[in-house]
């Protein structure tokens, strides 16, 4: 055993990483005491509001695409950085939906998920030293790669008060001077929040202005409601010098085993990705691309996961509000993010999300995601298994009652 633990990188902890964290993460705490609530609760059922996968399939278009590709003895070659016919689609395809013309298949590139892509990125650009700028909440994958290569992150908490924006201009100039990287993800997950053309243009000028290359995360992007449409940092003017954008087809297009998105930018910035990809990964199955190049074709597809969301938000944020909680109704993304209760009436007191949502885990068996890092919040989300709305209706009514019960003070 010592032979490994002399060995392991320092970044990983070096000879301590088999000695194990005593102080388990979050997650972990929540599905450690998850599986024990649920087998301690044989007679009612657990219901999962922190989930954050689609409840549906591909549309059966999609699969029977695969199935097709799949059987044909061109694709079983390596696609290496990617096929034409995938790239063309996405360029087409953000036409339609961001209004992002002149692009050319030289502008994208395909990644395995969007996390391949993200960890690739700091490999592009990232000296010891260089600083990647965060958000926090926010998905880690920029952040963790950036620390891997002898970097540093800079925490931007995403606070109420700031419309759940980064607040840019309290960075210090010594910080500006060493970042390289801005992180951004709208629609966002955790907080719901959506960009806006002036936000936008705000970051493309600060970009500019500080010499840092913004990464925006799409993720969601395609998955908004009522008077919002869609909208790309690329869309605004000069963003494709100092901006590249990443795409996922794993939420829009229920596609999240599939592992296929893309980045869009520049060609220089899609060539550098592109050399640091080649030494990555030989590319995702070539069946896959073709499948996912069907569906950016036949994006009205996600239409019928935007009317469900929709619905579903409206139903939660009604019943959250009848509860107590003072819940609205974001314009994109599928997760709603509400303040803790203070306590429960004449009994204990919250010090934190986390205490709140293992004690709403634990007394009502519904699992929620806290998060501690600009105040104390609780994320819902709506992807849960519900098969009609009488389903999604009963379900409703059921975290109501159950919430209830526990007298929760607000």
């Amino acid at each position: 055993m010592e032979f490994f633990d002399n060995l392991i990188s320092s970044r990983l902890g070096g000879d301590s990483f088999f000695l194990g964290n005593k102080k388990l993460y979050k997650f972990d705490k929540i599905k450690k005491l998850t599986k024990e609530v649920a087998l301690n609760n044989p007679n009612t059922s657990l219901i999962d509001m922190g989930v954050g996968e689609p409840d549906q399939m591909a549309d059966l278009s999609i699969i029977e695409i695969l199935n097709n590709e799949a059987s044909k003895k061109e694709n079983r070659f390596y696609a290496d950085n990617g096929i034409d016919e995938f790239q063309l689609s996405a360029c087409e395809y953000l036409k339609n939906i961001y209004n992002l013309t002149n692009l050319t298949k030289d502008n994208v590139m395909h990644g395995i998920g969007s996390k391949s892509i993200l960890a690739m990125l700091p490999f592009c650009f990232i000296n010891p030293d260089d600083i990647c700028l965060m958000p926090k909440p926010a998905y880690p994958t920029l952040a963790t790669y950036t620390k891997f290569l002898g970097g540093e992150v800079y925490d931007l908490p995403l606070c109420e008060e700031d419309n759940f924006y980064p607040n840019l201009e309290n960075i210090p100039k010594d910080i500006l001077k060493r970042a390289k990287l801005l992180y951004l993800n709208y629609p966002n997950n955790p907080t719901g929040q959506v960009a806006t053309v002036e936000f936008y243009e705000y970051v493309v000028k600060f970009a500019k202005e500080n010499n840092i290359l913004v990464v925006s995360d799409a993720a969601y992007g395609h998955l908004t409601y009522d008077d919002y449409k869609p909208l790309s940092i690329l869309s605004i003017p000069g963003a494709m010098d100092v901006c590249v954008e990443i795409h996922s087809l794993s939420k829009s297009f229920n596609m999240t085993g599939w592992r296929l998105a893309f980045i869009v930018g520049n060609e220089k910035a899609i060539k550098v990705y592109a050399t640091i990809k080649s030494h990555a990964d030989s590319g995702q199955f070539r069946a896959i691309q073709l499948a996912g190049a069907y569906a950016l074709d036949n994006y009205s597809l996600v239409d019928e996961n935007c009317v469900r969301y929709s619905r579903r938000l409206n139903l939660m944020v009604d019943t959250l509000n009848e509860i107590g909680f003072k819940a609205k109704k974001p314009n994109g993304g599928f997760y709603i993010y509400v303040s803790i209760p203070k306590g429960v009436k004449n009994g204990i007191r919250f010090e934190s999300a986390e205490d709140a949502s293992l004690y709403i885990l634990s007394k009502s068996l519904i699992s929620t995601v806290p998060w501690d890092d600009c105040g104390g919040f609780l994320r819902f989300s709506v992807t849960y298994d519900a098969h009609t709305l009488d389903d999604e209706v009963s379900i409703m009514e059921e975290i109501k009652n159950r919430l209830l019960k526990l007298n929760l003070e607000f």
